[in-house]
């Protein structure tokens, strides 16, 4: 029998693929991950999975590569299987990357929560979606707030990972205060998902090696909140999973990986911004989610948007986005474009004819993006190319519609406004209603904890 170790490359996006390394293969003699690819983000390949991460079997580390290279990689590597580790990919995009990697002769793979969801001793409560941008930030701070001061209890969030910086550095992150964020040198995408939480008082923990993560989360509150990044499902078992979906893009609930496995295992699905979305398209969505999974509880919601400052009535304005919700999560426009028709505004700028460098490349990039700008700052470089777009793209106003005020990182010698948006339940049930039947209160729980944390197989 061949006792060589199977080699593996697990193609990636600094986020699920380190995360099934470290559960699947980290110490796993059986086989060799030969290579990560990278996607999606950009300047995340061309390093390594450092060894301090990595483990004994891997004193160089692991290289990681773009993905446009894994048909080279996989002549001169010669992998037996490639695992397909990330999100938001059209099950179409899932196959025609199955498809090129079978004609070259490997297996194709893909790892499944049983093998890589980590057990917590405490409850955990998942969100997730079926798509980039459908809402997930709002709906962990109604849950987060539900928890904490209608229930009672202490919650940690646990964020998806980010890890766009030095990744040894970045295990375990803990962020307690806003200090923090220019302490650990964040970028606009890392601030946009914790700043939010942390003005509340909740401490949010992230990083790369997710087991850590956990048990250092655990000994700090009742509840361990996972705050899903893309349509990506939860590193930890959930005692309760909420799905977000968006029928603004309706249809695509059933259309995406892993969205729809999401949607397939939910306890509580969110059907999100049913103010701003078609009667036609709330109730495709709706069908989608009683035909793939009955017994879900379906929540309806509503994220109505909220300006602060100068007035847009009949004002040229430049409109900006939160990122991630207009490139892999395929929106022509987000709240900030809302706003701007809600409010009266005599004009939206299309910024495309001044875009500069990395902006511009996205525009080309992602032809989805309507007459707004996405907040591109994975970098400094990204941050100065925005600037310099937003300063050259003549308006009257500026609306910011990130989830963080961009004028703390950048400068905009321009009027602005911000835009805000929360989830607003309609009808019943309503979240706290779950919450309580299924937790109970701090007071009068309804579960009993583990007494120790259970590692993973």
């Amino acid at each position: 029998m061949d006792q060589r170790r199977k080699r593996v490359i697990i193609c990636g996006a600094a986020g699920r693929d380190f995360h099934v390394f470290n559960t699947c293969f980290r110490g796993e003699g059986s086989f060799e991950v030969v290579a990560f690819t990278a996607t999606q983000i950009p300047n995340i390949s061309e390093r390594k999975y450092p060894s301090e991460l990595a483990g004994e079997l891997y004193p160089d580390g692991v290289p990681i590569f773009e993905e446009a290279q894994l048909g080279k990689l996989i002549q001169e590597l010669h992998p037996d299987q490639v695992i397909l580790a990330y999100s938001d990919v059209p099950h179409v995009g899932v196959m025609h990357l199955a498809s090129e990697v079978l004609a070259a002769g490997p297996d194709f793979r893909l790892v499944g929560p049983q093998n890589s969801q980590l057990k917590s001793s405490k409850p955990v409560v998942a969100i997730t979606a079926t798509r980039t941008g459908c809402g997930k930030s709002q709906t962990t701070r109604r849950v987060a707030d539900i928890l904490s001061h209608s229930l009672g209890f202490s919650v940690v969030v646990v964020r998806h990972p980010m890890p766009y910086g030095d990744l040894a550095a970045q295990a375990v992150q803990r962020f307690g205060g806003l200090g923090d964020l220019d302490t650990n040198h964040c970028t606009v995408e890392e601030r946009e998902e914790y700043e939010q939480h942390l003005n509340k008082g909740i401490t949010v923990f992230a990083g790369v090696d997710y087991e850590r993560i956990l048990r250092a989360a655990e000994l700090e509150a009742d509840f361990v909140l996972w705050d899903g990044g893309n349509n990506d499902f939860s590193f930890y078992q959930p005692d309760l999973s909420i799905v977000v979906a968006d029928p603004h893009r309706a249809g695509h609930e059933v259309a995406y990986h892993p969205g729809e496995s999401n949607l397939r295992v939910a306890d509580v699905v969110v059907i999100n911004k049913i103010d701003s979305a078609s009667p036609r398209a709330v109730q495709e969505v709706r069908n989608n989610v009683h035909a793939l999974n009955p017994e879900a509880l379906v929540v309806d919601g509503a994220s109505p948007v909220f300006m602060e400052g100068p007035c847009i009535s009949d004002k040229d304005v430049l409109v900006i986005e939160d990122g991630p919700t207009l490139t892999h999560g395929g929106m022509a426009y987000g709240a900030g474009f809302v706003a701007a028709m809600k409010y009266g505004a005599k004009k939206v700028v299309d910024p495309r004819t001044f875009a500069k460098g990395t902006v511009a490349d996205a525009f080309s990039t992602y032809k989805n993006i309507g007459n707004v700008l996405p907040a591109m700052g994975y970098d400094e470089v990204q941050l100065k190319d925005l600037e310099e777009t937003i300063q050259s793209t003549p308006c009257d106003i500026v609306i910011i519609a990130t989830p963080i005020n961009l004028q703390h990182l950048i400068r905009i010698d321009k009027e602005c406004c911000r835009v805000r948006y929360e989830l607003q339940e309609i009808g019943t049930p309503t979240l706290y209603e779950i919450l309580q039947n299924k937790f109970g209160t701090k007071t009068s729980p309804k579960f009993v904890p583990l007494e120790q944390p259970v590692s993973p197989m």
